[in-house]
């Protein structure tokens, strides 16, 4: 069975960093892109990053971009989210994400349980 497991999450203050893992098992993510997404109180998940199988392409929110880096780790079935310059709106729960299904929508079949990112100002 897939299981992907986020670690990382926590209070840290406006202009702090966090790195999130995402830790893959249940069968090899090698071949999988991988992303993340994040849901506010009250809001809809929202994409924020993506990476390919080999870690040669990656994508972005606009709304994060140049401050989030997404890197994966295949040796180790892991993918990481720093996030560094963190703001009060990156406040939320980020899902680790794999077998990706539409990249136009940057839709996901499979998720986490997810983190709790909260950022104080």
């Amino acid at each position: 069975q897939v299981q992907l497991v986020e670690s990382g999450g926590g209070l840290v203050q406006a202009g702090g960093s966090l790195r999130l893992s995402c830790a893959a098992s249940g069968r090899t993510f090698s071949n999988s892109a991988m992303g993340w997404s994040r849901q506010a109180p009250g809001k809809e998940r929202d994409f924020v990053a993506a990476i390919s199988w080999n870690g040669g392409n990656t994508y972005y929110a606009d709304s994060v971009k140049g401050r989030f880096t997404i890197s994966r780790d295949n040796a180790k079935n892991t993918v990481y989210l720093q996030m560094n310059s963190l703001k009060p709106e990156d406040t939320a729960v980020y899902y680790c994400a794999a077998d990706l299904i539409d990249s136009r929508t940057w839709s996901f079949g499979s998720w986490g349980q997810g983190t709790q990112v909260t950022v104080s100002s």
